[in-house]
């Protein structure tokens, strides 16, 4: 059951937004305290699945080979990298960002990881983007359809992180189910829990914050 309050949350910022030409997303702002975020070990790398989707298109990279390749791209992989394109790609540093710029995230096939960390991790590794290992016998169709609903959270060295949580085109309660599923990942991995957590907001893109914690 979704928690009264975080529904009204979401209406409170969905009502207002101003009205605009597109479909805004809705984005979770997180503050945290008494974390000290200048110690890595203390700061959070998490994919996590929303439960009612991200309301928006989710670009997936795999680098793959042979059938998984294949299967991949029928998978709904939205960029296919072969060995012979890494070897290509190898040096160049442009087109490797322009390569990759759109791609929310990447799987791997485990035996590219050493040459992906060559010549793809100076660019994907500073965005958190450095992809996950897949076995070759993987059915990647599964993997593609979860990194679908997945977002990233990734804190640095500041205490505050924002996080899609959804867009305009979903239900108040959808989103709200997805914010609730998000803030119970984080909180798990805060050492003094939801006690790390100074504030908590909504938004649309272009509409104000509205306070949940």
């Amino acid at each position: 059951m979704v928690n009264e309050n975080t529904i009204k949350a979401v209406n409170d910022a969905i009502e207002s937004a101003p009205k605009r030409k597109f479909t805004e997303s809705v984005d979770l702002i997180v503050n945290l305290k008494n974390v000290d975020l200048s110690q890595p070990k203390n700061r959070i790398t998490e994919s996590i699945i929303l439960p009612n989707g991200r309301g928006k298109p989710t670009k997936i990279g795999v680098f793959a080979r042979g059938d998984l390749a294949i299967k991949s791209q029928s998978g709904g992989a939205d960029l296919i990298i072969s060995p012979e394109d890494l070897d290509k790609m190898s040096g160049d540093k442009k087109l490797i960002r322009t390569t990759t710029k759109d791609i929310d995230f990447f799987v791997a096939e485990a035996p590219m990881m050493p040459s992906i960390g060559k010549s793809f991790g100076p660019i994907l590794g500073p965005k958190g983007k450095m992809p996950d290992p897949i076995l070759s016998s993987a059915d990647p169709t599964a993997i593609i359809r979860r990194l679908k609903n997945t977002v990233k959270v990734r804190t640095k060295d500041k205490p505050t992180f924002h996080a899609l949580v959804g867009n305009l085109s979903m239900s108040a309660e959808d989103i709200a189910a997805n914010i609730e599923a998000l803030l119970s990942t984080v909180e798990s991995k805060l050492a003094n829990g939801t006690q790390n957590i100074a504030s908590v907001y909504v938004k649309t893109t272009m509409g104000p914050a509205v306070r949940l914690i």
